[in-house]
């Protein structure tokens, strides 16, 4: 990742547009701050595609375009990388962006950014119309930069998924492990399809009662965990013995919300952010805080002791 980093920030001083790529299902998770920080420094427009939104709440999709929208330099389009129209778009959405690229001296230089697993490599294939970049439901699989010829007076750089050192809020690395951007291998199922739960169950409940025919006993009372064990025994999801093989249905639910099965879901608002960012920093708040209180006891503690013993 630092190598990737540090190629990304070679090639942004040769690039006239950032192409962010982002998960429509979860725009601000999926967006690397590092990807903000480097397109900021070099005071590069950026065009920020939240992909796959053909499996996003178009009405969520469009309260992440208003607000998205509403910064300087950025232009925020819905998109599906898969449909060969809609990628077509790009484009021209980034010469609007670079209007002194538009006079036929010298080529508009565009760049994909994103973290893994976004779509990167299959808008590049779509732009390019022919298979250049490897494409794969799995994290990493683009391995190096390239640059290609877009057509006339336009190139493209593709570079590596690019994660950060460390994510901040456990809900974004939960996030980002249920929409596969971070590997198994990071995670443990269960545990991130008891998080998805908790989201399906307070914004798409008749979602999971018409996939998993779960009646409204069955879903009164429902938590994360809960949802996981009724996938399970709804799903025949058995161990030697008859227990529950939860890991199994943890990947039934995990695998139906990233096939679109359940319809079309988005993990996040931007209310919801709002919340989840307003709640971190009062938790850091509280610990400064308490840390400061701890640090002052210990003082009045450590001068009583040497007051007593002046004595």
């Amino acid at each position: 990742m630092a190598s990737a980093r540090k190629k990304a920030a070679e090639a942004m001083a040769m690039t006239d547009v950032v192409i962010e790529v982002v998960d429509a299902r979860l725009p601000e998770a999926s967006s690397n701050p590092m990807i903000v920080g480097l397109r900021r420094f070099r005071n590069r427009p950026c065009l920020k595609l939240l992909n796959k939104s053909d499996l996003a709440d178009p009405e969520v999709t469009r309260a992440w375009m208003d607000f998205y929208n509403r910064q300087p330099g950025v232009k925020a389009v819905a998109i599906s990388a898969k449909n060969p129209a809609e990628a077509a778009r790009v484009p021209t959405l980034c010469r609007q962006l670079a209007p002194h690229r538009d006079d036929g001296v010298k080529p508009l230089r565009m760049m994909i950014m994103g973290i893994p697993n976004v779509g990167k490599s299959t808008l590049m294939n779509a732009l390019l119309k022919r298979k250049v970049a490897k494409v794969g439901d799995e994290p990493a699989v683009t391995k190096h930069q390239q640059t290609l010829d877009l057509g006339p007076g336009m190139t493209l750089t593709d570079t590596p998924g690019m994660m950060w050192p460390k994510i901040d809020h456990d809900a974004d690395g939960y996030m980002l492990a249920a929409s596969h951007a971070i590997g198994r291998n990071a995670v443990i199922d269960e545990e991130v399809a008891a998080f998805l739960g908790e989201i399906l169950i307070a914004r798409y409940p008749d979602r999971l009662a018409a996939r998993y025919r779960l009646d409204a006993a069955a879903m009164a009372g429902l938590d994360g965990p809960a949802l996981v064990e009724a996938v399970g025994r709804r799903r025949g999801c058995l161990v030697k013995g008859g227990g529950l093989d939860l890991e199994k249905a943890a990947q039934i639910l995990l695998q139906d919300y990233r096939d679109g099965a359940l319809g079309r879901i988005s993990l996040e608002t931007p209310e919801t952010r709002a919340r989840m960012i307003a709640a971190a920093q009062a938790a850091a708040a509280h610990q400064v805080a308490a840390a400061g209180e701890a640090g002052e006891e210990d003082a009045a503690g450590e001068g009583g002791a040497g007051g007593e013993g002046g004595d």
